[in-house]
């Protein structure tokens, strides 16, 4: 892609190009904010997997809870401080998705890998 004019870049091309410049400076960590924003579900997937796969301390800011459930921890932020940290299974309860999105969800396990889904709901 080095020959190619920035504006013929995809959303997808362009955010593994901004990947692969922070990584051309070796970084001990990576830190990357909304990384999967604007992007078709497939250029999400590949860019989360991509950096999933560098060995690097990866520090990403998501709103996307599904997304977020592939990490190793969160921190789950709400008027600017810290309100859980931990393992995603322990950190996204009912409890706390109630009191700081506003939404109830249910968790569903996907039959082909075992993964949880959580489907969200507006609290009534």
């Amino acid at each position: 892609m080095a020959g190619r004019d920035w504006s013929t870049l995809s959303g997808g091309e362009r955010q593994r190009a901004h990947i692969a410049r922070a990584l051309a400076q070796a970084p001990q960590i990576l830190l990357l904010d909304e990384p999967t924003n604007h992007l078709d579900i497939r250029h999400q997937l590949s860019i989360l997997d991509l950096v999933g796969g560098l060995g690097l301390t990866t520090v990403i800011a998501l709103h996307d809870l599904n997304q977020a459930m592939r990490c190793d921890r969160l921190a789950v932020m709400q008027g600017g401080r810290l309100v859980a940290l931990g393992p995603p299974d322990r950190v996204l309860t009912p409890d706390l998705l109630a009191r700081v999105f506003h939404v109830r969800a249910s968790t569903l396990t996907d039959p082909q890998d075992g993964s949880r889904v959580m489907r969200f709901h507006p609290v009534v």
